[in-house]
């Protein structure tokens, strides 16, 4: 069995984006030769996550709004008590989910051609 490790850093600006990292993921197994096999994808951040779906501005408008509606941005959260003031990045992170693991075949990350892999910053800098 064959394994490879990678580590990407990225550098946000906004208090959520969206960063499409499936042709980063796709070089990374590609360069590790590994032909079968499963790709973990993971944010490494507790306020950030991972997901696979389509590549379409309406939809990531869409998966927006409805995180911004589950746990809006308020100054009540239970959390900031703590002296954070991020209780909704941790609720959106959950929903989004921290990683994902996508079947490998023929050296491609699976759902390359349907879907492509996001990495979700939510509030990585402060307000």
């Amino acid at each position: 069995m064959k394994f490879h490790t990678e580590y990407l850093t990225f550098h946000t600006k906004k208090h959520r984006e969206y960063i499409h990292i499936t042709d980063k993921i796709g070089t990374i197994v590609a360069q590790a030769g590994i032909k079968e096999g499963m790709v973990l994808v993971s944010a490494m951040h507790i306020t950030a996550g991972v997901y696979v779906n389509d590549n379409e501005s309406g939809l990531i408008q869409d998966i927006d709004q409805w995180l911004e509606g589950l746990a809006p941005f308020r100054d009540s959260y239970k959390h900031h008590e703590t002296g954070e003031t991020n209780g909704d990045s941790h609720l959106k992170a959950l929903l989004i989910h921290h990683e994902v693991i996508v079947p490998i075949t023929a050296r491609q990350a699976g759902f390359r051609t349907v879907a492509v892999y996001f990495l979700c910053g939510i509030r990585w800098p402060a307000r």
